[in-house]
């Protein structure tokens, strides 16, 4: 390493994600020419999706990662320090930057690739200030999601033992998305509070030959959604799990079990020495397992466990079916959802309020290959491609109405 651009110490930080930094090209079929030198990855894009609702200095709450190689175009360095975010940059003139290639084929279908070396980010990379950030985004399999998630709790218990536990939004990786995972996926609910796989990986973890999708009209099938959803939450013990499902042009769906409330039961109790991990099996202590939720005269206790009652919502896209033409470029759409999502939960909003976020945050993702651009109006208001991001969000609760409560 040569140099290493530091975060201030003592800055507060809301959200900060583990996904990685891309320099994407971008290859069309012709005559649409391809792009090259854009900014990229599920980090860049769940930054931003936490940057739009973070005008300065709420900006510099925003974290992120990027690793800087010998080829970084300078034009990108300026582009990044304009959001006056909290970026961790950090330059290695031996290595190469994490580059990668994306084609889109007649159906609008994404390859991917490597084209440099990649450099995966983990809990070591966390300055103290990112460490102790509100909420996390992560972007991995089922297994390195538990993973991080233990080595950054354990990471921060050491240094402050008594901090309060940070929020956990994490998106799989759709090349896990399998019926071999699921075990894994249920396993590792109970270390987020948010899961939020697409419709197509939702429907291959549940081992859907359709992949979500209703083979009559070769639409996003929900029905399919909210099955699917309901046999995964089905299969948890008692407790919440939060699934944000997102599924394109029909929008996202919204699914909690109901159960005991995860983040008060576990400040105010410790967890059951053989406390499940993922679905019921046949050597778990039952009575264990039920710690907490009755009283001492068999009645529900909901004082001291307070109960959630679930959760079945559908939201709709900002582009939907009426606009779809806006979508120039669905890349990073899901990623900067999830920024906007978990930004607005580490500030105390509610989950259809927070979806509410993303779903604005991903609409700016989509309507231009690359990043939104960043301006100011004449009144001297923060935009992004001309538009007011609170305009955008009045307009999306307006036409969500009856659904947000």
């Amino acid at each position: 390493m040569e140099e290493e651009d530091e975060v201030s110490p003592s800055q507060e930080i809301d959200f900060c994600t583990l996904g990685m930094f891309i320099i994407d090209e971008i290859h069309y079929l012709p005559p649409k020419p391809s792009v090259f030198d854009i900014l990229g990855g599920s980090g860049c894009y769940s930054a931003l999706g936490a940057r739009l609702f973070s005008p300065p200095p709420l900006s510099h709450t925003v974290s992120w990662i990027v690793d800087k190689g010998s080829d970084f175009p300078e034009a990108i360095t300026t582009e990044i320090k304009s959001w006056e975010t909290s970026c961790l940059i950090r330059s290695d003139s031996s290595r190469l930057t994490t580059r990668g290639w994306n084609g889109y084929d007649s159906k609008q279908t994404r390859a991917f690739k490597y084209t440099t070396p990649k450099l995966r980010l983990d809990e070591h990379a966390l300055t103290p200030s990112l460490l102790f950030s509100r909420s996390f985004y992560l972007n991995c399999s089922p297994t390195r999601c538990i993973d991080l998630v233990t080595s950054i709790l354990r990471r921060r218990k050491t240094l402050n033992p008594g901090c309060p536990k940070p929020l956990f939004i994490w998106e799989p990786v759709p090349d896990l998305c399998t019926p071999s995972e699921l075990l894994n996926c249920t396993n590792a609910l109970p270390y987020v509070d948010v899961c939020s796989p697409n419709h197509s990986e939702l429907a291959a973890f549940m081992g859907d030959p359709d992949l979500g999708m209703d083979p009559l009209t070769g639409k996003i099938s929900t029905q399919s959604v909210e099955r699917a959803c309901e046999q995964l939450l089905s299969s948890m013990p008692l407790q919440s799990y939060t699934l944000v499902i997102r599924c394109g042009e029909k929008g996202v769906y919204l699914a909690k079990n109901g159960g005991r409330s995860r983040r008060p039961s576990m400040i105010k109790k410790k967890r059951p020495a053989n406390r499940p991990r993922g679905g019921l099996t046949l050597d778990m202590d039952m009575e264990a397992l039920f710690a907490g939720l009755l009283g001492d005269d068999g009645e529900l206790e909901r004082e001291v466990v307070p109960i959630d009652p679930g959760l079945e919502m559908w939201l709709p896209a900002y582009f939907g079916k009426e606009n779809a033409e806006m979508v120039v470029d669905p890349t990073g759409g899901g990623n900067g959802f999830l920024g906007g999502l978990a930004v607005a939960l580490a500030r105390g909003k509610e989950i259809q309020e927070a979806a509410a976020w993303g779903s604005v945050a991903a609409s700016f993702a989509v309507e231009q290959v690359g990043m939104p651009i960043l301006g100011k109006d004449e009144m001297g208001r923060e935009t992004w491609n001309g538009a007011l991001v609170e305009e955008r969000l009045d307009e999306y609760v307006r036409k969500a109405r009856g659904r947000l409560v």
